[in-house]
């Protein structure tokens, strides 16, 4: 499945359903949807994301997501078995995450904290130090475990799993992923 950029660009602002399920566990935060997320309906889809395969090497997950295609009914069953969710700071689709502004970003931060204090996770992981930081005045934030709680959850910042973020590799990304799950029950 291949999407032209005109294609793409009809998904700007759209919204994706976050991936909620009974026994929920670990809450994946992304940034905001790409256009590829919106086009497939499928959080973390470009072809280029390394999140599912890093979900599979740290053993998160038991079995390939192929996210350039979409979630199936299966893959979606299978998160959800798991205890994994899906959300994001903002909802709206972009093309980059450099055209959220501040305010939106802090926006999305106020709307994560209802939205996790409703869910009752047992671990938040935000992929995205920056977005983070921002989102949530945290200036100083470091990735891994905080050192204090979100809205009643374990809170871990991890590195963005974007093809853009190059200096992560899926190797790094298990890593990094890895403790959020354990932490979680899920490894």
């Amino acid at each position: 499945m291949g999407f032209s950029r005109e294609e793409l660009l009809a998904f700007r602002d759209a919204t994706v359903p976050d991936l909620i399920g009974p026994g929920l566990r670990l809450l994946f935060v992304g940034i905001n949807p790409g256009l590829w997320t919106a086009a497939t309906n499928t959080h973390f889809a470009h072809p280029g994301n390394r999140f599912y395969p890093a979900l599979r090497r740290a053993g998160i997950i038991e079995r390939e997501i192929d996210r350039g295609l979409g979630f199936t009914d299966d893959d979606r069953a299978h998160l959800v078995a798991r205890g994994i969710g899906i959300t994001n700071v903002v909802a709206r689709a972009t093309a980059k995450a450099s055209e959220l502004s501040n305010a939106e970003l802090r926006d999305g931060g106020v709307a994560l904290r209802r939205r996790v204090a409703e869910l009752e996770p047992a671990v938040v992981a935000v992929a995205g130090i920056t977005a983070y930081r921002t989102a949530f005045g945290e200036r100083k934030a470091v990735m891994g475990r905080q050192d204090t709680d979100f809205e009643g959850a374990e809170l871990w910042i991890v590195p963005n799993p974007s093809g853009l973020n190059a200096h992560e590799t899926v190797e790094t990304l298990a890593e990094a992923y890895r403790g959020p799950a354990e932490a979680a029950s899920i490894v």
